[in-house]
């Protein structure tokens, strides 16, 4: 197993990353990779049930994206300024992403849309992240303005404007929290999801916000000296149930998207069986790694040296994976968030 950063690349033409989404959701492609034999085959997402069974788990991330961007000013300067809220620190506080960094330093004081929203910079931390204090507004709540002036977080490799709001969510979003959407679960449609449980598959929900990570490449040679960012998880008394249940019974537990995973494999055991929990997990996942709860995935084509390849490395083997990309490639399949999805089985 590798753990030089090197080992985790591969050519992907810039034509292939997907810049708008698919409609219907449901009509992606879908390659199926078995990770033990390396066999691939190439299908379309409605297809996805053929290869679930009777009395599996599924498993989805409910969490919710806010539109977390805000553009914005400099009181004193005028200046332009952009944030990302990445996630609440304590009341009326938030960790965020800004830009312009190196200007923008504690005491400086910030206005979004058009003085609607006024805040000051409370602490600054290293990577352009700093806790910003946002002041009440006695004519609205702070949720209702960021939902009326933010912009939906997309990744900086989708250059086009997304049209509809709620195709970077999923259709069973619930829990408002993060900066990214778990794409893998951008495919599911309300009527497969019907389809996919009336075949006798369990479907459970876990909530992973998703932070910072998602936007941080792998940059230490040596990928096991990376530091994931902690983002917030829970699991509640039934999905934890359901878990048990579904290895009491031989079944296997599917993950829809790496956000799940991460929650999964960061729940504490008694006896071999999994607990409810709530906390934060910076678990990185590469080869090596021991899975104590997942035994396939479904997910999107991630980035080169990013940590998501990592752990569907780590899950599949890095040569079925790299294999499998540039079967991708070779196929012209859609790349990143808005792209095709994989079944890892």
């Amino acid at each position: 197993m590798s753990r030089k950063l090197a080992d985790y690349f591969y050519d992907l033409p810039e034509e292939l990353i997907a810049q708008t989404p698919i409609y219907p959701r449901d009509t992606s492609r879908l390659m199926v990779l078995n990770k033990n034999s390396g066999q691939i085959d190439h299908r379309i997402f409605t297809d996805i049930v053929q290869y679930l069974d009777q009395g599996d788990l599924l498993v989805v991330n409910d969490t919710k994206v806010i539109p977390a961007r805000l553009h914005g000013v400099k009181a004193a300067s005028g200046g332009k300024v952009e944030i990302l809220l990445l996630r609440p620190v304590k009341q009326g506080v938030w960790e965020s992403l800004v830009r312009p960094a190196r200007r923008l330093k504690i005491g400086d004081k910030l206005q979004f849309g058009d003085g609607v929203l006024q805040s000051e910079i409370v602490a600054e931390l290293p990577e352009g992240i700093r806790h910003i204090r946002f002041a009440d507004n006695p004519d609205e709540d702070f949720e209702s303005i960021i939902d009326r002036i933010g912009e939906m977080p997309l990744p900086p490799y989708i250059k086009e404007k997304l049209s509809d709001k709620d195709r970077y969510q999923t259709v069973y979003a619930q829990k408002r929290g993060s900066a990214a959407a778990p794409t893998a679960g951008l495919h599911f449609t309300p009527e497969l999801l019907k389809a996919i449980e009336v075949q006798g598959v369990n479907i459970a929900r876990l909530t992973l916000h998703v932070g910072i990570g998602t936007f941080r490449p792998v940059q230490v040679e040596n990928i096991a000296k990376h530091q994931m960012h902690s983002e917030f998880y829970h699991v509640d008394p039934s999905t934890a149930s359901l878990l048990n249940q579904t290895r009491i019974k031989g079944k296997r537990i599917i993950a829809v998207g790496t956000t799940s995973v991460r929650a999964l494999e960061s729940l504490p055991l008694e006896n071999g069986r999994f607990l409810e929990a709530s906390g934060f997990t910076d678990k990185f996942i590469y080869p090596g790694y021991k899975f104590q709860a997942v035994d396939g995935l479904i997910t999107n084509f991630h980035l080169p040296k990013s940590s998501l390849l990592m752990l569907v490395s780590a899950l599949a083997g890095r040569e079925n994976i790299l294999n499998a990309y540039h079967a991708a490639v070779q196929e012209r399949y859609r790349f990143f968030s808005f792209g095709d999805a994989m079944l890892l089985i």
